[in-house]
């Protein structure tokens, strides 16, 4: 194995998942006995995230040492990301009206699943709402926000913090060496758990197959071909389009981030992915203040692959509900989905919790999401990676635009590995 890349091994690990998930359809042992080495997997990375986002957030920002520089950062970031996802919802509507995935569709062939927990979480959310989510961005307590894995406070925490340790000069080095120590650390301990990245696919893919089986996929079969195409389509073309404007070729990006990406499509968690997606976005010419801020604050509002999805399955259901949208209808479905799918940021099962959310509100029965929650793990593998994608490109774009980005740097980390490639 150790003559493998980590790619072949994610793949070798995927495919085994796939054929012994199809041998034990239906049978509980996938479960008892795949299920843990899955969440073990998905443990470790949890583990580390946190830790690594504190500590390279800190040493970024207390590198800037700017508020006024910080907040010209913030305020790019976010208009790029509303910009981009706007873009995904409406390329996503267009491929939805266009090749109507849920034109005849068969509802007396599909199974229905439960979707409560789901119905749950989109009731305590629009309790919350944005602005609520807006207010709860400022922490009470940032050790209670540490255990409840709230991203948004953790990174408005470790911004005031590392201003902070750059403010007080020699006195903050002592501090600014422990959180270097610290990311360094981190950032062994995730390439030592990407050892393991083959095992937990290969679970976590095989207890995905055996629970709902091929044979479902079937009478979906046009919504997943239309959700692929477009998220393809999306990264090609729009997310090349934007690489190419700034300089940047988008097969070289996929080049680079490719074991994460397999590995993201894999285990359909962005998480998994995130430390590394850092560190190498660091070696590919980004400053490590603006990675350690684009990228986890990318994970809450520049879901690309999500909300282009969601665009999609709303018409799907529509359509297969025989309900005509309005030009009305859907400019409206734009407007819900571009606030809601930030102001839930953050919610398990985000993608299904927002169409909730949104459905109501263009009498789209939201019953409708029962239909398809059975294939949405095969549909969140994919636009894992695109969120992935688009995040690891936003990276660069503000770099780029704060005129930070080392092309020198960013050119020599390529050919490394390319004459990896090679030599292997």
């Amino acid at each position: 194995m150790k003559k493998l890349g980590l790619a072949t091994q994610i793949f070798i690990g995927l495919g085994l998942g796939i054929i012994v998930g199809a041998l034990l359809y239906g049978n509980p042992a996938a479960s008892t006995y795949l299920q843990p080495i899955g969440d073990i997997f998905l443990n470790l990375i949890k583990m580390i995230v946190i830790p690594i986002v504190i500590s390279a957030l800190i040493v970024g920002v207390a590198g800037v040492g700017d508020v006024k520089k910080l907040g010209k950062l913030g305020g790019k970031t976010l208009l790029y990301f509303e910009i981009v996802t706007t873009i995904a919802i409406i390329i996503g509507l267009l491929v939805g009206n266009i090749f109507q995935p849920g034109q005849g569709v068969d509802m007396g062939a599909l199974d229905k699943q439960d979707i409560s927990s789901y119905v749950q979480s989109s009731e305590e959310a629009q309790d919350h709402g944005f602005i609520a989510t807006v207010v709860n961005i400022v922490p009470t307590n940032i050790f209670d926000s540490i255990v409840r894995g709230d991203m948004l406070a953790i990174i408005f925490f470790s911004v005031f913090f590392g201003l902070g340790v750059a403010a007080i000069g020699e006195k903050g080095k002592p501090v600014l060496r422990f959180f270097q120590g610290t990311a360094d650390a981190m950032f062994y301990v995730t390439n030592q758990i990407m050892k393991f990245a083959p095992f937990g696919v290969f679970a976590l893919i095989g207890v995905t197959i055996s629970k709902f089986g091929l044979s479902s996929l079937i009478p979906l079969s046009k919504l997943i071909f239309v959700v692929y195409g477009a998220m393809i389509g999306f990264t090609l073309i729009v997310l090349g389009l934007i690489a190419k404007f700034v300089g940047v070729n988008i097969f070289h990006l996929i080049k680079i981030l490719k074991d994460e990406l397999i590995l993201a499509y894999s285990t359909s968690s962005s998480e998994t992915v995130l430390p590394k997606i850092m560190e190498k976005m660091e070696r590919f010419g980004c400053p490590k203040a603006i990675t350690s801020f684009v990228i986890p604050t990318g994970y809450s509002f520049n879901l690309d692959g999500s909300t282009l999805y969601q665009a999609i399955a709303a018409l799907f259901i529509a359509q297969m509900y025989g309900i005509d949208l309005s030009i009305v209808d859907q400019l409206s479905l734009v407007l819900v989905l571009m606030v809601t799918s930030k102001g839930i940021a953050g919610v398990p099962g985000v993608s299904f919790v927002v169409l909730l959310a949104t459905l109501g509100t263009v009498g789209i029965p939201v019953e409708g999401l029962a239909f398809i929650v059975g294939i949405d793990r095969i549909l969140d593998m994919m636009r894992t990676v695109v969120n992935v994608m688009g995040n690891s490109l936003a990276a660069i774009v503000i770099s780029k635009w704060e005129g930070q980005y080392d092309e020198e740097q960013a050119k020599n980390y390529y050919e490394s590995i390319v004459l990896e490639k090679a030599a292997a």
